[in-house]
């Protein structure tokens, strides 16, 4: 296994075509500042080029507090609405980058942090996890793409009651509502997040990379285009030769012939 670290605030490592990203920075329980969000981004890049998953997790007793209130810095308008759209640039990477992102959630999961979860593919969440939108609050709205991803997720209804009122889901409530996936045991969460990497590198990178970039495309178009667009990822992935090899493979072991 190999590490590297940018300025200690974003940790790497790469094994078995599974590539980890952790925050580091447990002291400040994970929380979002610009230079936190430069390492994440330059994480990113440094993707080795043969990953087929990445895990994202957070160094510590939580996974991601939000916004760091301690370095927010006071903007114009539109100084606010470009920082905003920088913040969706970079999570947009994270959920359209082609490559499955599996995130290990325990502790904090708030504002930011639940902005970044979202972003993810399949997430993974331990029990001390908590789920929170605390921006009415601080007399501040989100701008890292909760008001889509979250709220597609539980619904703008569901959504517009968390911000409202703070309200703060469990590990449990979370689980049940779509925010994480899985519901582990304490100190499990790195471990199940491994197994599924391990189980989702195992598929196809093109049927990968459909999967994690098509279905929430077509989920925002209208019925006729979704339709398209499905037959026409279906038409890229289901004509590569590995497909042939697969199902070769697995008629093979089922004792049967090529169907005709």
């Amino acid at each position: 296994m190999t590490a590297s670290a940018n300025e200690q605030l974003v940790v790497t490592s790469f094994k078995e075509s599974i590539y980890t990203i952790t925050l580091n920075r447990p002291a400040k329980r994970n929380a979002v500042s610009d230079r936190l969000l430069i390492a994440l981004d330059k994480a990113f890049d440094a993707t080795p080029e043969d990953t087929r998953v990445i895990i994202l997790a957070g160094e510590g007793d939580h996974f991601c507090a939000g916004l760091d209130l301690a370095e927010h810095q006071h903007r114009d308008p539109f100084g606010v609405m470009k920082h905003s759209q920088w913040w969706h640039r970079i999570f947009h990477r994270i959920q359209f980058g082609g490559i499955p992102v599996v995130a290990a959630l325990h502790g904090a999961v708030i504002g930011g942090g639940l902005e970044l979860a979202s972003a993810t593919h399949v997430r993974v969440a331990e029990p001390s996890t908590i789920f929170q939108l605390p921006e009415g609050r601080h007399g501040i709205f989100v701008g890292g793409g909760a008001s889509v991803r979250v709220a597609k997720i539980i619904g703008p209804g569901r959504m517009a009651e968390m911000m409202l009122t703070g309200r703060i889901y469990n590990a449990e409530d979370g689980y049940r509502l779509g925010l994480a996936h899985y519901l582990v045991e304490k100190g499990e969460g790195l471990n199940k997040a491994w197994e599924l990497a391990k189980r989702i590198s195992e598929n196809a990178p093109m049927s990968n990379w459909a999967m994690s970039t098509a279905i929430a495309r077509i989920d925002n178009m209208a019925s006729d285009d979704g339709f398209y667009t499905e037959s026409l990822t279906a038409a890229l992935t289901q004509t590569s030769p590995e497909v042939a090899e697969r199902i070769g493979g697995f008629l093979k072991r089922k004792g049967k012939g090529p169907q005709t």
